[in-house]
């Protein structure tokens, strides 16, 4: 038995929602580690902040310097302050940062968020930069959540996020395989946006329009879908290559949300084998899209795949608290990135680490 750690995991998606800090308790038992989620919080960006953020890719190489180190002392501040609050102390920080830019094919991927300026801002031990290494060996960097999957979720045999990009793993031939299958909440925001609401809630706006066959075709044909993982998505791909399909005005925002939804779900279940009475742990801001669920459970059942959708915490916080395993494996000096999901020459220790 190891003595235990606190770590506190953060996590900023593409989907803006806010800042993500969940204080998890870590203990390895007979060679497994258990958690438990001490606090948790997302803390809204301001609108200041969303700006600076939505604004980065087209940054210059000096606003963007500003941006990583501004935002470090953003994310160090709003921790310290957490954690003030609920008198907890974590041994450290483990932040993914927010991506910026992610083309492993050309050999990089930056997420902004200094880890000095977070380690000098909280004064605790910060892990950071998880994707880098990975790429320099040759994989994608993404998704890193699946070796917390088979740790700590390992009862599901599929694990789904739906956050800004729905991301899926499961074990393949004894081997960990994951990727990333589509947009999810970076498309269905952005369509909600256009009638002056941040996200559909519950489906609503969905729920009042009908599917669009030739725009779901065109989606569905989109060449991502026909690379073999290892694969990954970022930004860059969403706006040259799925955001011009759905950004014709002429067809009606609920008519377009419902398309998408069930392009959603097509795309998931084209994605999973036959695996009759299991289930697929359903986390991120997707899974309280009711509408959204629906159809993904329609879609999967064709498979004798059950969707679950787990308590409030699980469903917010999975990934800032996969992050924060991430980090522990990282100071324990052990493999954390797994060259069977991400397709790198070797498993590999990811993570920089500054000193608070």
């Amino acid at each position: 038995m190891s003595l235990p750690y606190t770590i506190a995991g953060v996590m900023s998606g593409t989907s803006l929602d806010g800042l993500d800090i969940a204080i998890c308790r870590f203990e390895e038992v007979s060679g497994r580690w258990t958690f438990e989620v001490k606090v948790a919080t997302t803390i809204p960006y301001p609108d200041s902040w969303k700006k600076r953020l939505e604004g980065g890719f087209g940054a210059t190489g000096n606003e963007l310097a500003g941006l990583h180190s501004d935002f470090g002392s953003y994310i160090g501040d709003c921790v310290v302050r957490f954690c003030n609050e609920q008198r907890i102390a974590p041994d450290f920080i483990s932040s993914h940062g927010h991506t910026m830019f992610h083309q492993p094919e050309k050999g990089y991927t930056f997420q902004v968020g200094s880890g000095a300026h977070i380690s000098a801002a909280s004064g605790i031990d910060t892990i950071c930069d998880f994707r880098a290494t990975d790429v320099a060996f040759g994989g994608q960097g993404a998704p890193l959540v699946p070796i917390g999957d088979a740790h700590l979720f390992g009862g599901h045999r599929f694990c789904l996020n739906l956050g800004g990009i729905a991301n899926i793993s499961f074990d393949k031939n004894e081997k960990r395989t994951a990727f990333d299958i589509c947009p999810v909440n970076m498309a269905l925001n952005y369509l909600s946006n256009k009638l002056g609401k941040p996200y559909d809630k519950d489906g609503e706006l969905a729920l009042m329009g009908k599917v669009i066959p030739q725009l779901l075709d065109k989606l569905n044909a989109l060449s991502f879908y026909k690379l073999t993982p290892p694969k990954s998505l970022g930004r860059e791909w969403f706006e040259k290559e799925f955001l011009p399909l759905i950004a014709n005005d002429e067809l009606g925002v609920p008519d377009r949300l419902r398309t998408v939804a069930e392009h959603i779900g097509m795309q998931i279940s084209d994605n999973l084998f036959l695996s009759p009475g299991t289930t697929m742990l359903t986390t991120g801001g997707g899974a309280y899209n009711n509408q959204l669920i629906e159809v993904i459970e329609e879609q999967v059942s064709r498979h004798g795949i059950h969707v679950v959708v787990p308590d409030s915490t699980i469903v917010e916080f999975k990934e800032a608290i996969i992050f924060a395993y991430l980090g522990l494996l990282r100071i324990l000096e052990r493999p954390n990135a797994l060259a069977s999901v991400t397709g790198a020459s070797e498993d590999a220790v990811c993570g920089a680490v500054y000193k608070g």
